[in-house]
């Protein structure tokens, strides 16, 4: 059981990275410190993938819904939106579990060998709620109402809180153009905080930012449970081990909640499952079964 989980987790990193890799391949970004403006950019990558990194290919969903608000008409993004709809329609956090760079990222910062700290229940419970705060206030209520100085709504996430932005673009441009250094002020170094207090609790909990802060995440659970792709549990071959809660590192009961709205789908307590109690299915073929 080890082993095949061992197996699980290698191969879903290898995807994580292969994804990261493919969707920041712009070469010349890196050498140059300049950002792909290409035809690609018009369309946004399913995960959290900054729209400044200078290997960035596609859009960054969040940004893209900020990005095209327009205070003066109230302009909604109705194409990005129903983009992130169908993929969640579709798989629901699957996107956070296999397909996101920083979730990869936080991962790795977790396997560092220190001692982990467990959030009581109490507070962990009432802090998942925050991300979904960050949806609506962040990334749809304050760009969709807020004029700026220019009469269009501000980004608010991804200019204000943002670490994937801050890591995957605004150090590297800051690094490689010496305009951009120049231009760094109190805006970047607040972000530059962020990020670091981001990094250092992800040594310590397991992806502390996907748990309460994402946006992304917290929009694709919207539509966790009623997404094609979900999780099945047998209670006819469940022998009540334990085995799923104690390997979810979400703090996620498969047996209690299968389809739970925290759950990354990262697939761990599948493999971790002794009799096979724990599988993933369509519900269109759930359909044809009966």
């Amino acid at each position: 059981m080890a082993d095949k989980l061992k197996k699980h987790g290698k191969i879903r990193k290898i995807v994580q990275a292969s994804w990261g890799l493919i969707s920041n391949s712009y070469i010349p970004g890196f050498l140059k410190g300049t950002i792909y403006e290409g035809p690609l950019k018009k369309f946004c990558v399913p995960g959290m993938n900054c729209y400044s990194c200078p290997g960035a290919l596609g859009a960054c969903p969040i940004g893209a819904m900020q990005s095209v608000f327009d205070a003066r008409r109230r302009k909604f993004a109705f194409y990005v939106v129903g983009f992130l709809a169908t993929i969640g329609l579709l798989v629901g956090r699957f996107i956070c579990g296999w397909l996101c760079l920083f979730g990869l990222i936080e991962e790795l910062l977790y396997k560092i060998p220190t001692p982990k700290i467990k959030i009581p229940e109490q507070i962990d419970k009432p802090l998942r709620y925050l991300k979904y705060i960050v949806l609506l206030v962040l990334v749809f209520g304050l760009p969709f109402f807020y004029r700026s100085s220019y009469g269009a709504g501000d980004p608010f996430f991804c200019k204000y809180v943002c670490p994937v932005g801050t890591l995957e673009g605004g150090i590297p441009l800051v690094l490689l153009d010496k305009g951009m250094r120049a231009a760094a002020g109190a805006l970047f170094r607040w972000k530059f905080a962020l990020l670091i207090i981001c990094i250092l609790s992800s040594i310590f909990i397991y992806r502390p930012f996907c748990k309460y802060i994402c946006p992304l995440g917290a929009f694709y659970a919207l539509f966790q449970k009623v997404s094609i792709l979900r999780m099945h549990f047998d209670e006819n071959k469940c022998i009540s081990c334990g085995a799923c809660s104690r390997q979810c590192k979400m703090n996620v009961d498969p047996v209690k909640n299968p389809n739970s709205c925290e759950c990354i789908r990262c697939g761990d307590c599948v493999k971790a499952c002794p009799k096979g109690a724990l599988s993933f299915f369509t519900h269109a073929a759930s359909k044809e079964s009966d």
